[in-house]
């Protein structure tokens, strides 16, 4: 009884949903979607999955769930089983073996004299492949070190050149806010960021201080834009006009996280939550009427 899967009866006959497990290899990794079959798991188990690379070990992100058909690209890969004691022992000495054939790998790239940085080495959990990621600032032909490193491991070698942000997420680290880097915590894919949005958000244009160790614009920037939108859209504009308890000023200053904001009045400067006043006219609204 406890491995039975409950189907909720709202789900009952409804074939455009499918049965899925959601499952992440490495933390902040994307999460990939699975057939279950029989298995019932709960989110943190560890698993072996069928993939594209061969099997492969990793943890549950969810636990048996439906979700619509629209959302799932077919086939789907099956959920082998939840992972045993044994499976576990195996992938653990499988990480031994990569932080050896990390070092071997370094080695065969300095005696071949290749400009790429190693990043990680990685087993698949059957051992039938062993992939080197690594980074370099042109193309390298490594088709000399792949015969060398097959000679040694006696397997399929695979190299894969990756990008400087990838670079980041993998080796993880500090960010300027003391914080472990986002995309090596929890964030599965890199979105596209903009300077515009380090200027809504109100922040110092100098490259230094809005890029991240990875040298691109910090992913924060990102996935704090909506927020940041949405409260600029309920505060009143710098050079607004506004009507205030104390008389009409204009906007000097705004902070939309707060909702406060500073007006001029006169020749005194206060402080005001956005809710207390009134816009009267904007920058944008006064050139309109101009041109009008």
């Amino acid at each position: 009884m406890d491995n039975e899967i409950f189907v909720p009866e709202e789900r009952a006959g409804q074939t455009e949903c499918v049965e899925i497990v959601g499952v992440r290899f490495r933390d902040g990794g994307k999460v990939y979607y699975f057939a279950p079959g029989q298995n019932a798991v709960q989110a943190g188990d560890p698993v072996i999955v069928e993939t594209a690379r061969g099997v492969e070990y990793g943890f549950a992100a969810t636990a048996n769930e439906f979700v619509p058909a629209a959302k799932i690209v077919p086939p789907l890969r099956p959920l082998i089983r939840v992972a045993t004691d044994k499976d576990t022992d195996r992938w653990e000495a499988n990480r031994q073996l990569e932080d050896e054939a990390f070092e071997i790998c370094r080695q065969k790239i300095e005696d071949h004299r290749l400009p790429m940085k190693l990043i990680r080495a990685e087993y698949t959990f059957d051992n039938s492949k062993l992939l080197f990621y690594f980074s370099a600032e042109v193309r390298v032909d490594f088709r000399e070190l792949v015969k060398d490193l097959a000679s040694v491991f006696h397997t399929r070698i695979e190299l894969r050149q990756i990008g400087i942000r990838d670079e980041a997420k993998m080796l993880g680290g500090l960010g300027v806010c003391g914080r472990p880097f986002c995309c090596s915590c929890f964030l599965s894919d890199f979105a596209q960021v903009s300077i515009k949005m380090a200027k809504e958000q109100n922040l110092s244009l100098n490259s230094a201080k809005i890029s991240g160790a990875c040298g691109r614009l910090m992913c924060c920037l990102r996935f704090e834009h909506e927020t940041y939108e949405a409260e600029i859209a309920q505060t009143p504009p710098l050079d607004a006009t506004v009507r205030t308890p104390d008389g009409v000023g204009n906007v000097t200053e705004i902070h939309p996280l707060t909702g406060f904001i500073k007006v001029k009045i006169g020749d005194d400067t206060k402080t005001y939550h956005r809710d207390a006043v009134t816009v009267l006219s904007t920058k944008a609204s006064r050139r309109a009427e101009k041109q009008g």
